[in-house]
């Protein structure tokens, strides 16, 4: 496969991307899915041609870092005869398509969205044409799952009413009103012509969708789309309810659809996985559950098809691996970017000032959704946090508040402040057992 991809800022399978910490290689997964053996390989391939330090994605992706210097060739390579590349290379930037980790397995899913997902990525795929999307233009499909992440804006998402129907949204998330309805027999032809009015509409500058909405309302482009299709766009039903977004982040063992069995889910600390941790979550997954490792989109990994009485014992491995298993733990909601130690523009070392954050809260029993960013850039958190912390110098953050009204972070508590202020704001204004703001 040809390696040649156009310029982007954004790391790819095969765009590998430098920092400070060497080069950084993210592996797109079809759903999240990885499986044992290419958990394996990727390992291996982390060790050998990298620092092998893994990062979870909020994008229910994985990315591998301090990629060496000359071994960039042989870690794709690697990669690519694990079956993890694209079918092509220009269509490794188009694969972001993002789903509940428990697709298939929910109890509450309105929808099994595994086959339409499916589709949807051979359509990404084998359509050159749509090759010209930005590395950043996603689509979400939604089932109505449980444990799923509904706050994450995408340029295009669909959420299942039931199994014959699907609701569109345009620049947003599911937990916003839907602006549409089909059969969802047409969900690949209502995508399909979709994504190429966008690309017909949009100037170069306009690389998402929500930049296209500024010039085009979106009952116009409707319009628009509804005159490329043979089947209707239909009316929102008036009594349509969204399912809730979920209040914490995944930890622990969940129901499963399939009689007998369950999910277990627990998260990274702090999103990073180290080579060896990856290499004994596959036998894990191999011994307890199907030989599958589902990534979410909370920096985590979920475990499905285990058998319920096997769910103990994996839970309590996984907590011995170093994952976060109960959903007490204060790291899990805390979300961190690389920071100074490793990108050339953070101001202040984000990751080790959250591992002290918690450590903070893990004392006074607050629990605190939390983002520390290092720039204004908010790499590590599609979705605004409760709170945000941005660095505004190596040992001061800007506290800030999410809001309905405020822009962005939200609107500014506090306008410098070290993590051991932090540490005693939350106790003070978020002591333990109240919901965040």
């Amino acid at each position: 496969m040809p390696t040649s991809v156009r310029p982007s800022a954004c790391p790819g399978l095969l765009r590998i991307v430098p920092a400070l910490d060497g080069g950084i290689c993210r592996i797109k997964l079809p759903g999240g899915v990885l499986r044992c053996a290419q958990a394996r390989a990727i390992a291996e391939a982390a060790r050998h041609c990298a620092s092998g330090v893994l990062e979870l994605t909020n994008r229910s992706n994985l990315q591998v870092r301090g990629v060496l210097p000359g071994q960039e060739s042989a870690l794709i390579d690697a990669l690519l005869s694990a079956g993890l590349g694209p079918r092509v290379a220009d269509a490794d930037d188009v694969r972001n398509l993002l789903l509940s980790p428990a697709a298939g397995l929910d109890p509450q899913a309105r929808m099994d969205v595994r086959p339409l997902a499916n589709q949807l990525l051979d359509l990404l795929q084998d359509t050159p044409v749509l090759h010209a999307l930005s590395p950043k233009f996603a689509l979400q499909l939604d089932g109505g799952e449980t444990l799923a992440m509904r706050e994450h804006p995408h340029d295009l998402w669909l959420v299942a009413e039931n199994e014959q129907h699907l609701l569109l949204g345009l620049a947003g998330c599911p937990v916003e009103t839907p602006l549409a309805r089909i059969e969802a027999t047409h969900g690949v032809e209502l995508v399909r012509q979709l994504l190429q009015l966008f690309l017909e509409l949009a100037t170069p500058e306009q690389s998402r969708m929500r930049q296209l909405l500024q010039q085009i309302p979106a009952d116009e482009l409707l319009q628009r789309l509804q005159a490329r299709l043979d089947f209707p766009l239909q009316p929102v039903p008036v009594n349509w309810q969204q399912s809730a977004p979920l209040d914490h982040v995944p930890a622990g063992i969940y129901p499963q659809a399939q009689s007998g069995l369950c999910m277990v889910a627990a998260g990274a600390q702090l999103g990073r996985l180290h080579a060896e941790q990856l290499l004994t979550l596959a036998q894990l997954s191999e011994h307890h559950g199907d030989g599958n490792l589902r990534l979410t989109p909370w920096q985590g990994v979920l475990l499905g098809n285990v058998p319920e009485a096997a769910s103990g014992e994996l839970l309590a491995a996984l907590g011995e691996l170093g994952l976060l298993t109960h959903i007490d733990e204060p790291l899990l909601g805390l979300v961190a970017c690389t920071g100074a130690a490793a990108c050339e523009r953070g101001l202040a070392d984000s990751k080790h000032h959250a591992l002290h954050l918690a450590e903070l809260l893990r004392e006074s029993g607050a629990r605190p959704q939390v983002h520390l960013s290092a720039c204004p850039r908010s790499c590590a958190s599609a979705r605004v946090l409760p709170y945000t912390l941005l660095a505004s110098t190596p040992d001061h953050y800007q506290l800030y508040q999410r809001t309905p009204e405020a822009p962005g972070f939200g609107r500014l508590l506090v306008p410098a402040m070290t993590i051991d202020e932090a540490g005693a704001w939350f106790a003070r204004q978020h002591p333990a057992g109240t919901p965040d703001a």
